[in-house]
């Protein structure tokens, strides 16, 4: 389905044609030609950034939420973690939100992380649930029990699924770990 507000490019091109067509006007017939045909295109133009800068749409929300988790995990923020996550979150492992929020606070106790990079990110999205697998590569902080035992980083592959609330906010019911470093493995080899 087309949506507008997530392809805003289309008012875009939309505003070229329409540019090129009052420049061919002018040319073919410039009796005809009036000032106020230029802004026909401008509109186009203006309303197409517009849209994009005042509408948030699914996508956005979504990559938003993606993009707190990533950044809270780095800086060791419980709260914003417990913010993106749904009340009726459950995994393969944790049952319920405050397992994984238990999880959380007893990884995130000590230093962990040092830099989160996102490498890639491919959303697969309905009307009020969103897939997403999301590729990061996490760098440990030195003084972080990993980096000291086992290895400075690692290329971390994870599956998300949202839900869309009542309050058309997007957040977190499911994460399911896929690979580390290439090699397939689950919540229950790592924990």
């Amino acid at each position: 389905m087309f949506d507008v507000f997530d392809q805003p490019w289309t008012l875009l091109t939309a505003a070229i044609i329409a540019l090129l067509t009052v420049l061919m006007l002018r040319r073919i017939l410039p009796e005809k030609w009036h000032w106020w045909q230029l802004l026909i295109p401008a509109v186009l133009a203006l309303t197409a950034f517009g849209l994009d800068r005042l509408v948030e749409t699914d996508t956005e929300k979504i990559k938003k939420v993606i993009d707190t988790g990533i950044k809270a995990f780095e800086e060791e923020n419980i709260k914003a973690i417990n913010a993106i996550v749904a009340g009726n979150y459950h995994d393969s492992y944790h049952n319920t939100k405050q397992d994984l929020m238990d999880y959380c606070k007893s990884l995130l106790s000590q230093p962990l992380v040092e830099n989160n990079k996102k490498t890639s990110l491919v959303m697969v999205k309905s009307a009020a649930e969103a897939t997403v697998f999301l590729t990061v590569l996490m760098q440990f902080d030195e003084q972080s029990y990993i980096y000291q035992n086992y290895k400075p980083s690692v290329l971390i592959k994870v599956k998300i699924s949202l839900q869309k609330q009542t309050n058309k906010n997007w957040l977190i019911n499911r994460a399911e770990i896929l690979e580390i470093d290439k090699q397939r493995l689950r919540w229950e080899q790592i924990i």
